[in-house]
């Protein structure tokens, strides 16, 4: 199986991760020529060879009317002003907690910037992807300075800069295709970061709101290693945080950051094939012979809310001659306690039996496609010699129902407007 897996040890931006991810792509120069004709305006992107720590890798250079983000940052050093009403997203490397350039005032809402990404030559997927990324910053600075997402503002030169990074690392997955995504756990960086708020803590309250539920720890280095953008895109796309896979790899990629550390500063991309996908389960067993199939059907759906594999039931004998029923919830084993406290809460059980096992499972994606019956979905899995793929209810039910016709004909609707 295709699998993309991202070394964050030194965290990650949107620059590093664009250019990490650049490094994989086959054909460069056909990539690049779909980049200048994606229709950001004023803005240029130039990957260029950078050397850390002895190791070669790309560093990406973005430039807003024709200003390289390096020289906001050395002017923000310069004259140590924070002009930007949100600070961190026009950051997106660990080269500086506030860029704002004196020479542009405007500000732009979450709603500015989705027009802009419609208004690119890119792909309808792409296009979401990036929308979904943004939101996810919003979504963390509406929760960090307490105010609705539809008030959250955004520099317009960081504006720029953040859709111009967010857009590349969403083409980049698209060109490279990775049936999975999974990356190790997130350097923070320790230490404090300038803002227009203030002095503030590393990581960042966006990016720690962002981060909730995401292996990640600090360490010696001082500064902000990994930024909200980083941390938006490594949430969107990652499906699995922990230690590589064991895995075949074909391509190493380096993206590098603009700052010098003792430590590279820079963001590997593992590009390779791995095994057929196995892991441990806890399945939790219990019987019931006095609940309604409402409680039944509600506690399972709490269940499956909060986390749970899988959950079914089986009409089963108990004692004393009862019709009873069997509940079964499969869950991972960190999740366990959880589940406990869970079924207790909300079955009429005395007791949860407990069984370790296997679970073996293809891969699964979902890949969009516009058809004139609107966007579909199709979920795709792959694994153990077998690929399959089967369009979501949801989307055949929308079309039946505008339609007035049944599933099987909206089924082939699809298909045949799939292959035309």
């Amino acid at each position: 199986m295709k699998t993309l897996y991202l070394d964050c040890s030194m965290g990650a931006a949107g620059d590093m991760l664009s250019a990490a991810l650049y490094e994989l792509v086959d054909d460069k120069k056909e990539f690049m020529q779909k980049v200048e004709a994606m229709g950001l305006n004023k803005v240029s992107i130039v990957p260029k060879p950078m050397s850390k720590c002895g190791i070669l890798g790309t560093h990406m250079d973005v430039f807003v009317d024709g200003v390289s983000e390096e020289e906001l940052i050395k002017e923000h050093e310069h004259h140590h002003e924070h002009e930007s009403e949100h600070h961190h997203e026009h950051v997106h490397s660990h080269d500086s907690e506030e860029t704002g350039h004196t020479h542009a005032h405007h500000h732009s809402s979450l709603r500015d910037i989705e027009k802009i990404i419609d208004g690119l030559n890119v792909s309808e997927k792409v296009k979401n992807d990036a929308k979904n990324v943004y939101a996810l910053i919003a979504n963390a600075e509406s929760a960090a300075h307490g105010v609705p997402v539809a008030d959250i503002h955004f520099h317009e030169v960081g504006t720029m800069d953040a859709v111009c990074d967010i857009t590349l690392v969403c083409m980049l997955m698209e060109e490279i295709a990775p049936a999975k995504v999974a990356a190790g756990a997130i350097h923070l960086g320790s230490g404090h970061v300038h803002c227009a708020h203030g002095i503030l803590p590393v990581p960042a309250p966006a990016t720690a709101y962002i981060l909730k539920g995401v292996p990640v720890y600090s360490g010696s280095v001082k500064g902000e290693l990994c930024t909200p953008t980083g941390a938006a895109l490594l949430k969107y796309f990652v499906s699995d945080f922990g230690p590589m896979p064991v895995m075949s790899v074909d391509k190493i990629g380096y993206g590098m950051g603009f700052k010098d550390f003792e430590q590279a500063n820079c963001v590997r991309a593992f590009l390779g094939d791995t095994a057929d996908s196995s892991e441990t389960v806890t399945e939790l067993s219990f019987n019931v012979d006095d609940m309604t199939a409402e409680r039944i059907a509600f506690a399972t759906e709490i269940f499956m809310q909060n986390g749970a594999l899988e959950t079914y039931t089986v009409p089963v004998g108990m004692k004393k001659s009862r019709p009873g029923i069997l509940i079964c919830v499969m869950c991972k084993e960190s999740k366990k306690e959880e589940m406990l406290n869970l079924i207790f809460k909300h079955t009429a059980t005395l007791g949860v039996r407990e069984n370790i096992s296997r679970r073996y499972t293809l891969q699964r994606s979902i890949v969009t496609k516009e058809t004139e019956y609107g966007t579909i979905r199709i979920k795709q899995s792959e694994g153990f010699g077998v690929k399959r793929e089967k369009i979501e209810y949801e989307d055949l039910a929308r079309i039946a129902r505008e339609r007035n016709i049944s599933i099987e004909e909206a089924q082939n609707l699809i298909k045949d407007g799939i292959r035309d």
